[in-house]
């Protein structure tokens, strides 16, 4: 089996990574004894891997006294986390608590920095790439090492163990095929006139991750690189110039409706859609435009001043077991430890086989890369796509 890979801040092609972890409880446990002024036990609050717990049962057991996770912009029908969320909920008994399920990468870091110190705050973070660094650069992630952390490669993660990839894809086009006579599967074919206001993007780029990798695979389609991303914003100026862009955000509402016949979204979504709603007569079909080629991960990350920092810990455990990535398998994204997991045998294997198609080794942005087009996009993007 061939398998491909997925999207985030990658710094090489290849993705040597190890599949499932057998955890185990050992060691002393730590001495809780000291307290936080809100009565959360300074350990717990600083522990960077499950040892400093005393190991994972000790954890489970912490967890289980917190009783809550607090998460935020995780929507259920996005890479299958509602089967992730209703898993750890059944597994640890721990209720997890969801706001703004359609926020976006920014919307978190938003509600890090302006609810800091309130029980309220989110407790962990599913982020896009770019914005994982910039909140490990504004100091509000806390460390913390999954089981097998060293054998994550040295590109999909922080060397502090602040953020870690966890699953991704490649921008596709997902294209309603009873609205639209011909699908287009290429940034090319995006410009022709029959597609006037049928282009949508997942959220605005300066926001939203997802909407930021249909800009770089633009950009990509249209001569520039991980260097250059200005050619990705000149291609939706002329997109929004002949009126074929829509500012209509791609939802799994809109696209049901038949208001963004045609999506520039992650594969992995796409392809989700073209399952949820062949029942619903919705014809969607998916491509990954071989003139823009772009590949990503999200990244996992615990607030630093978590209100449940043992459960959001637990949360990280659980995500990279392979219980854990086999789900966002099913949920048609490539999990970081694919290539180990299917190694080692561990990879469902019938998931697997229902990825979209892609073929060639993908290339990803370094830090610096991305920063620079973060703050290019900042300058330029509502100018593009205004008027």
């Amino acid at each position: 089996m061939t398998v491909s890979l997925p999207r985030t801040a990658v710094l090489s092609g290849s993705l040597a990574v190890v599949a499932a972890f057998a955890l185990s409880a050992c060691g002393a446990a730590p001495d809780n004894a000291s307290s936080t002024a809100d009565g959360k036990s300074a350990a717990t609050a600083t522990a960077t891997s499950a040892a400093d717990f005393g190991g994972m049962d000790a954890l489970v057991k912490a967890a289980k006294k917190e009783g809550t996770l607090q998460a935020i912009a995780l929507p259920r029908d996005w890479a299958n986390y509602g089967a992730l969320i209703d898993g750890f909920q059944k597994k640890y008994g721990i209720k997890i608590k969801v706001e703004n399920p359609d926020g976006s990468s920014q919307d978190e870091i938003n509600a890090v920095t302006s609810r800091k110190g309130q029980n309220r705050a989110p407790d962990v973070l599913d982020l896009g790439s770019s914005f994982a660094l910039s909140a490990a650069q504004q100091g509000l992630l806390a460390p913390y090492k999954v089981a097998g952390f060293a054998d994550i490669p040295e590109g999909q993660k922080d060397a502090q163990a602040r953020w870690y990839n966890d699953y991704g894809g490649y921008i596709s086009i997902g294209c309603d095929a009873k609205r639209v006579k011909t699908c287009p599967t290429t940034f090319a074919d995006l410009l022709k006139p029959e597609y006037k206001g049928r282009v949508a993007l997942n959220g605005n780029p300066t926001k939203s991750g997802s909407a930021f990798g249909g800009v770089y695979a633009a950009a990509l389609a249209g001569g520039g690189s991980f260097d250059d991303i200005q050619p990705g914003l000149d291609f939706f100026a002329k997109l929004k110039k002949n009126g074929n862009y829509t500012p209509v955000e791609s939802t799994p509402a809109t696209v049901e409706k038949g208001e963004t016949p045609i999506s520039i979204d992650w594969d992995y979504l796409n392809a989700g859609y073209a399952e949820e709603f062949k029942s619903k007569g919705v014809d969607w079909k998916v491509a990954v435009p071989g003139d823009g080629k772009f590949s990503q991960y999200y990244s996992q990350a615990i607030n630093k001043d978590a209100p449940h920092p043992a459960a959001a810990r637990l949360w990280q455990e659980y995500l990279y077991s392979t219980e854990g990535q086999n789900l966002w398998l099913k949920g048609y994204a490539r999990p970081a430890l694919m290539t180990a997991m299917d190694k080692a045998g561990t990879l469902d294997t019938t998931a697997a086989a229902k990825l979209p198609e892609v073929s060639g080794t993908p290339e990803f942005p370094t830090e610096a890369q991305q920063s620079k087009a973060k703050k290019v996009l900042a300058q330029g993007w509502a100018k593009a796509v205004s008027g």
